[in-house]
């Protein structure tokens, strides 16, 4: 059997998401199935034991494996990171105010001229933009899928390969070690001190311990331990695959700013509909005006009340962010990760992996007790070359004695984040036999050792140390520990990552408060983070002193900044603690003990070569590994929501003033004072083009909750002010102008105020003022005063200023308004904060 013990010291543990499992049915004829009667289902919670199955440790031949793809017992089952064309297509084509605006245009088709039909155009270009933007983010999210996609080890003919999962079949010998994933079901062969997490299936929070014949969940995952299993179930039957299709759909559920636009679009159907009806009898019946005059003024007052573009640039902007972050080789599982990278103000890193490289280096072996240095030296490389998948500290000890002992491994003691160490047993030949254990030197020394004040020292210089400590009895004894002989002292020097201090600085200026979270010793943990200049690293906390109390531990949590011995279940309640607090929470990791922690916090982010685990849970996956790719992240995050927040309001004015306009002509019984073409050409240049830049422009601030309310409270004031002044000046235009031509006049003079005012809207929420924001504003000035002045652009947009008195009037009356926009958006920041 091929030993996969692990049993070296490190940080590993985690588990996988998951609802209720079906249990494993078999196939006869099929080995690992022979034992399993067709069609039995097992009880997730309360596994059935089966008979140890009859299994070929060489696993399938080729012969078999193409018998079996011909028959289709391949899990072929598709893993969609993101959505289809088609589906991309309906969902930006078929929406409710498409339909109506689609409505609106056709009939302008019929009764006005073309540049009243515009608005149709645009609403074309718009869902193209829509279109091609999410298949460039459906590109970008389905390489890196494929990049990281996790290759379990399978055994065909005796030999392991790694191969995809769509290729595993029907009775598949597949190997696990640590951190692997379950990605079928299927049956134990082989177990060499196994244990595997199925916490989120079963609700049962400790490892279970496998035999061969025990079933094997998909979607658990191996914390301790190896082995190998047999598939029994595989395509569209394994639940993994249903998991694993469903998680990483492409998709914007759960956020908060989606929800908010949806509320608000409800909000504006409401309204829109009983407004439309009234401008419809308004228009048509009352005023008795020419049948496609009235029909043209009716749809130039729907029109605008529908903010289209605003579900449009918020797509946009969330597939633009996939693509930019997919350059940084970063992959985003979950398309709200994004959003909720930008609200993050707590970031709870793990010292292994993040802050450190996972490589290490043995710097000295001090021996104890008069132990023999040779025969010391003699152990560690026979526990070395016992473990074929060492981690970084147990590569360390290899690396250092290559030509260990090849003493015979009798027994195995996996290592347990829980515990915080491992042993191993050797047959030394000449009827010589011991055990020993390696691991965290203050779990495994009584509290007073003398040895401690020693290992302090080197703690505090940073470096890692191990105990190596000869045991008596069985390792799996209750007590193996208790009793241990220390032999050694394993130094060992951590490598930096070279980018780590400039990303902890990254957060200390954004205000994003840094939480290093580890298993190892914490005052060693401290000294690393003060080398990278981690503020408050001096603040260390041993997680085995932290109260079990929420409320006093989330005390504890703000108050300290480094944290060691922390275990997998704690690292959780930590993450909890901080939530309860009111914190977003981000955490990285890369072992399997990251993965409880990672699936409850906000915003979960794994290193690409972290465990199979941890990469199936994270909403983000940092596929180059390098830590210095999260400030980027979270720009990207804070870029993306707090310019839709910004732009949101230029739409939302928009459509507030649009809905005050057509209530106050029905009101009064007045002509609708604009035509499709006047509103297509004001909504192009003060929201349509600028929004667009506005939206994919840098932005570091730090997303704030409430989004509707945030949005609300300036759109409402801004709508209103514009309508009022949009209307006072069409009512004096209305008494001054007379006779034929009058209505085109006065129709003008409204436009000019309303232009003026909606710019001085995108002037406030174009703040701060770069050079490219003031010349993007400068810039759609211009373009309004060209029309102005330009004769066959005047005809077309039918704008024409007459006379000077009503004009002069008009830029005044914009001009008072723009004041009362000062003083209310300074007065709403003052008396509504959010």
């Amino acid at each position: 059997m091929t030993q996969r013990a692990s049993h070296s010291f490190g940080e590993e543990a985690g588990e996988e998401t998951g609802e209720q499992i079906p249990g494993t049915t078999g196939t006869p004829g099929h080995p690992g199935s022979a034992m399993i009667d067709a069609g039995a289902e097992l009880d997730p919670v309360h596994p059935v034991k089966l008979p140890a199955p009859a299994v070929d440790p060489r696993g399938l031949t080729a012969a078999e494996v193409a018998e079996r793809i011909a028959r289709g017992e391949v899990n072929d089952v598709p893993v969609r990171s993101s959505r289809s064309v088609r589906e991309i297509v309906r969902a930006n084509v078929f929406t409710r105010f498409n339909l109506i605006i689609g409505v609106l245009w056709v009939i302008m088709l019929f009764v006005a001229p073309i540049q009243d039909s515009l608005f149709g155009f645009v609403i074309i270009a718009n869902t193209g933009i829509g279109i091609v933007q999410e298949w460039r983010a459906k590109k970008t999210l389905d390489s890196l899928a494929v990049i990281g996609e996790a290759k379990p080890m399978v055994r065909r003919d005796g030999v392991a390969a790694e191969i995809s999962t769509s290729e595993i079949v029907l009775g598949d010998l597949i190997e696990l070690g640590p951190g692997d994933k379950a990605v079928v079901d299927g049956t134990v062969a082989e177990a060499d001190s196994l244990e595997i997490d199925e916490s989120l299936l079963t609700g049962e929070a400790d490892p279970v311990l496998k035999q061969p014949g025990d079933p094997v969940m998909s979607g658990s995952f191996v914390v301790a331990g190896g082995g190998a299993f047999t598939a029994t179930k595989v395509g569209r039957e394994a639940y993994a695959a249903q998991l694993a299709e469903e998680a990483s759909r492409f998709t914007l559920v759960q956020s908060e700013l989606r929800t908010g636009i949806s509320t608000i679009l409800k909000y504006v159907t409401w309204m829109m509909v009983p407004t439309a009806i009234g401008l419809v009898i308004s228009q048509l019946v009352v005023n008795n005006n020419d049948l496609k005059g009235s029909i043209a003024r009716t749809v130039g007052g729907i029109v605008p009340m529908i903010p289209e573009g605003l579900v449009l640039l918020t797509s946009v902007a969330f597939a633009i962010g996939v693509v930019r972050l997919g350059r940084k080789q970063c992959l985003v599982q979950e398309l709200p990760a994004i959003e909720g990278l930008a609200r993050v103000d707590v970031v709870c890193l793990d010292k292994t992996g993040t802050l450190t490289e996972g490589g290490m280096d043995v710097t000295e072996v001090r021996t104890l007790g008069g132990a023999d240095d040779t025969y010391v030296r003699s152990v560690l490389g026979a526990l070395g070359s016992s473990d074929p998948r060492p981690n970084a500290s147990l590569q360390a000890i290899v690396d250092a004695y290559p030509d260990g002992e090849k003493w015979l491994c009798t027994q195995t003691l996996p290592f347990s984040s829980a515990r915080k160490y491992s042993g191993a047993a050797f047959d030394e030949g000449g009827g010589r036999e011991s055990s020993w254990l390696l691991g965290a030197p203050d779990v495994l020394l009584p509290e007073h050792d003398a040895a401690l004040a020693e290992i302090e020292q080197l703690n505090e210089q940073g470096l890692r140390v191990l105990l190596l400590a000869r045991a008596e009895g069985e390792l799996d004894g209750p007590d193996i520990a208790a009793g241990a002989v220390p032999s050694a002292l394993v130094v060992l020097e951590q490598r930096l990552r070279p980018d780590a201090a400039e990303t902890l600085s990254y957060f200390a200026d954004q205000r994003v408060a840094t939480k290093v979270i580890s298993g190892d010793n914490a005052v060693s943990v401290g000294a690393v983070a003060g080398k990278l200049g981690l503020p408050g690293a001096e603040h260390t906390l041993d997680a085995r002193k932290l109260p079990t109390d929420p409320d006093d531990m989330a005390t504890a949590m703000e108050e300290n900044a480094v944290f060691g011995r922390v275990t997998p279940q704690q690292k959780r309640d930590m993450v909890a603690a901080l939530q309860s607090r009111g914190h977003t929470v981000a955490m990285t990791g890369d072992g399997v003990n990251d993965v409880l922690a990672l699936k409850d916090a906000d915003i979960g982010v794994s290193m690409g070569s972290g465990s199979e685990a941890t990469r199936a849970v994270a909403q983000i996956v940092l596929l180059n590994n390098s830590f210095a790719t999260l400030p980027s992240v979270v720009a990207e995050g804070r870029r993306v929501i707090g310019n839709i927040t910004r732009v949101a309001t230029l739409f939302l004015t928009k459509t507030v003033y649009s809905v005050l306009l057509a209530v106050l002509v029905v009101c009064t019984q007045v002509d609708y004072p604009f035509l499709p073409r006047h509103l297509t050409l004001l909504s192009t240049l003060t929201i349509g083009v600028p929004a667009f830049f506005l939206a994919l422009a840098p932005n570091k601030e730090r997303a704030h909750p409430h989004f509707v309310r945030r949005v609300m409270r300036y759109a409402i004031p801004s709508g209103v002010i514009a309508a009022a002044a949009t209307f006072t000046t069409y009512l004096l235009a209305r008494d001054h102008y007379s006779g034929p031509g009058a209505l085109d006049a006065e129709t003008s003079a409204a436009t000019l105020t309303l232009f003026l005012v909606s710019m001085w809207v995108l002037a406030i929420i174009a703040r701060p003022y770069t050079w490219w924001r003031i010349a993007l504003v400068a810039a759609m000035g211009l373009a309004f005063l060209i029309v102005l002045v330009v004769p066959w652009l005047q005809e077309f947009f039918a704008l024409k200023l007459v006379g000077t008195t009503m004009p002069w009037a008009a830029v005044g009356i914009a001009v008072v308004a723009s004041a009362g926009l000062e003083y209310a958006w300074r007065l709403v920041g003052r008396r509504f904060p959010v």
